[in-house]
């Protein structure tokens, strides 16, 4: 049976770019479209004799603004990746989109050409909130979005920020009720960080805003699993809520540490050398800039900046930070296949047993896993287990 693999398309290029935004994303004056979809296609050939032998179960359009895409594009990358892979029956098509009216009005167009779940990217539902994150829409323009996707989509999702400045844990409850109120099946909901690079960096570090403070951050975190637990869409990742079998399945890829490859600028790909078996993963980047990538796509077949092994520890640190992430944890079974390495056994009594007594992690005879309160504090309990 071919094993299972996820494909990662990036589309580059935004109208505005957010202050909060470290992603790969550029705003452009003009993009031609005919000849980045030529681009996107031959290095999916590539990408198919990186990984053969594969069966894909997911394709996620990210970015960057894949609304932005015309509905040709998305339908021929789409039909080429099933050309070129034995593709599941049931295969789930993400697009990320900005709820615009103008985006929104492709949407019908885009589940023609055969996505069928997309991700908004609502991120606030008050004007002054939307108009600090640099967003281009209004909320009544989100909620219409959210109408129109839901009649031309079979699954949907929006994203929501919270922790911006100025924001109560009361303020974020009420908004919380809002959103419940318009959600489908899946809500991710990201606590504002600084990133650098980023404008908000720059305007944080002089002073411009400040963050709520920690404890205040931590009782909207705990009051978001609570509030999502309780309305039938608990957490099963850090940030990422839904009913009971619509979580995001490309998203599990990752944080399973399945096999997923990358197109597109700055796209990143983690597949097993062996038709999806053994312990050793190749990993590749492609060229982040969109140019550079196009020239070399163009001269070369693929915009490929590095290619490298991941054996050994770096293999167990990788999918250890992945899988922990998960409500779920790590099936020890799956990361020993993967890994050469069963998860307890290499970590050891001495580091786990301290985790474990104060109440940071779960073990059983199938899985290791981050309590609630564990994943709260991922970054702080990694620390401690791969120092």
């Amino acid at each position: 049976m071919s094993a299972p693999l996820g494909v990662y398309v990036h589309w580059p290029f935004c109208k505005s770019k957010c202050p909060y935004c470290d992603f790969n994303s550029h705003v452009r004056d003009g993009v031609e479209q005919k000849r980045w979809r030529a681009a996107l296609l031959k290095e999916l050939e590539h990408a198919a004799r990186e990984a053969p032998r594969r069966r894909v179960e997911t394709i996620f359009f990210g970015g960057g603004t894949p609304s932005l895409m015309e509905p040709a594009t998305v339908g021929a990358v789409i039909e080429r990746t099933k050309a070129l892979w034995d593709t599941a029956a049931e295969v789930e098509i993400t697009l990320e989109a900005n709820p615009t009216s103008v985006e929104a009005g492709h949407f019908a167009a885009l589940a023609e050409a055969g996505v069928n779940r997309v991700s908004l990217g609502v991120q606030a539902l008050d004007p002054p909130s939307l108009r600090f994150l640099g967003r281009e829409h209004s909320a009544d323009e989100a909620i219409t979005a959210l109408e129109m996707a839901r009649r031309h989509f079979t699954r949907t999702s929006f994203d929501l920020i919270y922790a911006r400045p100025g924001q109560t844990v009361e303020a974020w409850a009420a908004e919380l009720e809002r959103a419940l109120g318009l959600a489908g099946e899946h809500l991710s909901l990201y606590q504002l960080t600084i990133e650098r690079g980023t404008r908000f960096f720059t305007d944080h570090a002089r002073g411009a805003f400040t963050l709520p403070g920690e404890e205040e951050a931590a009782a909207m975190f705990e009051l978001t699993q609570e509030r999502l637990a309780a309305a039938g869409r608990p957490a099963y990742e850090i940030s990422n809520h839904a009913r009971p079998g619509a979580a995001c399945r490309h998203n599990l890829i990752y944080w399973r540490y399945q096999d997923y490859v990358g197109v597109g600028p700055g796209a990143h790909g983690r597949f097993a050398e062996s038709g999806g078996q053994g312990v050793t993963k190749r990993a590749t980047r492609r060229t982040s800039g969109p140019e550079a990538w196009l020239e070399a796509v163009e001269r070369q077949g693929h915009g490929t900046a590095e290619t490298s092994l991941v054996t050994g520890q770096d293999l167990v640190e990788e999918a250890l930070m992945m899988g922990l992430r998960l409500a779920e944890g790590i099936d020890r079974s799956s990361f020993a296949a993967v890994t050469g390495a069963e998860p307890v056994a290499t970590l050891g009594e001495a580091r786990l047993a301290p985790l474990v007594a104060a109440g940071y992690l779960e073990v059983d005879a199938t899985h290791l896993k981050a309590t609630a309160a564990g994943r709260q504090r991922l970054n702080a309990l990694l620390e401690r287990l791969i120092a």
